[in-house]
């Protein structure tokens, strides 16, 4: 039986706290099991970007909280995902600690980047420039990074690879979604 078969095939809560490793909204998750059963993996992602940009600003920063910050210790996916600090200097990494810590300041959550692909120096210079939106343009930006990180977990889990610890995606805390 395929992932998505699987999926299709479990009682609500469970397929809700299995998507919570895609994305920490835990009304996203509840959403998306409630929208199946999903006949294709476009259907999938398709019915994944309609939720997410149906939810209000604190089912985002759900989702944002349960990403460690950029630079910081990740574990799981995220530790993949972020794999491009693993390599970096000491003065990019102290670089990263201080842009984070101004983005918490001046947004007051967490810089959410979809950070596969990117080197540190690019997630730093990417922090740097969002630095100066205003709050609004970046909540926007910061949902939008968020659908990023959401597609691609969703494309690896359904090409077989492992969801991350359940208590990364809900930010430490047990994945209830009830």
């Amino acid at each position: 039986m395929s992932r998505l078969e699987t999926l299709n095939s479990m009682p609500a809560a469970d397929a809700a706290r299995e998507l919570l490793a895609a994305c920490g909204s835990r009304e996203w998750a509840r959403r998306m099991a409630a929208a199946r059963p999903f006949c294709s993996e476009s259907d999938l992602l398709d019915a994944a970007e309609r939720t997410w940009i149906t939810l209000d600003r604190e089912d985002w920063l759900e989702a944002f909280a349960a990403h460690p910050k950029i630079g910081g210790p990740a574990s799981g996916q995220a530790a993949r995902e972020q794999s491009g600090a693993a390599g970096a200097s000491a003065e990019t990494l102290h670089g990263l600690a201080a842009a984070n810590r101004e983005y918490e300041e001046r947004f007051g959550r967490i810089f959410i980047v979809c950070a596969s692909g990117k080197s540190a120096e690019e997630m730093l210079d990417l922090c740097r420039r969002r630095l100066h939106n205003d709050p609004r343009e970046e909540l926007a930006v910061a949902a939008d990074e968020q659908r990023k990180i959401t597609r691609l977990r969703l494309e690896r889990w359904i090409g077989g690879e492992s969801t991350v610890d359940r208590r990364q995606a809900t930010g430490g805390k047990e994945g209830s979604v009830e």
